[in-house]
């Protein structure tokens, strides 16, 4: 197959979720409260379905199983990744993910969660928590047992445009008035530690998982180092904003027309802002902010053109992040 999937998202509500999935994308929303596009997913709490094509109404938990060689055989049991985006009306609750060999055990055999967020959008000033500052494993239990959280969580400033990589073990949590588009690991195992003494809609506290994010926890915080690498042409320019074990995560800005050429398993794009189309042995497809895709493995090449910003991801191997594989994405040509 050498044309793009494209997917329909479907939608979370949240309880510090708003309406500016709406507004920016003008996405069909359950509520006011709306916190999380899923936009390309295979998990089993919210599937992606193919829009149109050859697969039309296929969820893709199906295309995976049934149609390998769209994602070029890659050695997983489950699709591997998860593209989300969040539309924090108000603050998340703070956070730790487990990594893959914590989660196979204590959760039922599913994925760790490392992931990285681009922000989309924000409120002038805002910012997230982002790592803590205890040096002991003691020191951040001790933190947390008496509600210090001024003591213990670090908040970073954050501005459109800025990018987190967020391993797993990380503290962290997005916060009021903020969109972000979020590349992770296809899971949705979530440890909170502090959650503002907010009640869910049943009038009772929601829960905290203390014991599994005291396990989790990485003490002290190591922020890993994010390095964007960028090339710039005259039709645009790539950004690779990181290359880890599980994942690759590029942005490519469209200014005018941008060869590329794929070279990885497969590639899961998401369409953040402006319009343009995309050509595939002379195929035409329209794309416009708020669209999801998925370039299969046999799409080789392809060309984008018009005024239009996406950001794109390749599952990487752990371990196994060879050159080729992992440096995939480049440019071929300016026309």
């Amino acid at each position: 197959m050498k044309q793009p999937i494209f997917l329909r998202p479907l939608f979370q509500e949240r309880i510090w979720g708003g309406t500016k999935l709406n507004e920016k994308y003008e996405y069909t929303i359950p509520s006011s409260q709306t916190g999380e596009c899923w936009a390309i997913s295979a998990h089993p709490h919210g599937q992606s379905v193919v829009a149109s094509g050859e697969f039309s109404e296929k969820s893709l938990g199906e295309l995976w199983e049934e149609q390998p060689e769209l994602f070029g055989y890659f050695e997983s049991n489950r699709f591997p990744l998860l593209t989300k985006i969040l539309d924090a009306n108000d603050d998340l609750s703070v956070q730790v993910h487990p990594d893959d060999d914590y989660a196979n055990k204590f959760e039922k055999g599913e994925f760790g969660k490392t992931e990285c967020w681009y922000i989309v959008d924000c409120d002038e000033g805002a910012d997230i928590i982002f790592g803590h500052h205890a040096q002991s494993k003691e020191e951040f239990i001790r933190l947390v047992e008496e509600g210090n959280w001024e003591r213990l969580l670090q908040r970073i400033k954050i501005k459109p445009g800025d990018f987190f990589y967020v391993p797993s073990g990380t503290i962290h949590a997005l916060c009021k008035g903020t969109l972000v588009l979020e590349t992770q690991q296809s899971s949705d195992t979530t440890y909170r530690v502090y959650d503002y003494n907010r009640r869910g809609q049943d009038g009772k506290l929601r829960e905290l998982h203390l014991e599994k994010a005291i396990d989790v926890t990485t003490v002290p915080h190591t922020a890993a180092k994010v390095e964007p690498a960028i090339v710039k042409t005259t039709g645009g320019s790539i950004t690779t904003f990181v290359e880890e074990d599980y994942f690759t995560v590029y942005k490519w800005e469209i200014t005018n027309t941008l060869s590329l050429t794929q070279e990885s398993y497969f590639t899961l794009v998401s369409v953040i802002n402006g319009e343009g189309k995309m050509i595939s042995e002379d195929n035409e497809y329209y794309i416009k902010y708020g669209d999801h895709f998925i370039i299969p493995h046999e799409m080789k090449s392809f060309k984008i053109e018009g005024q239009v910003q996406l950001i794109a991801s390749q599952p990487n191997s752990k371990g196994e992040r060879q050159h080729e594989v992992a440096s995939t994405t480049r440019q071929v040509a300016n026309v």
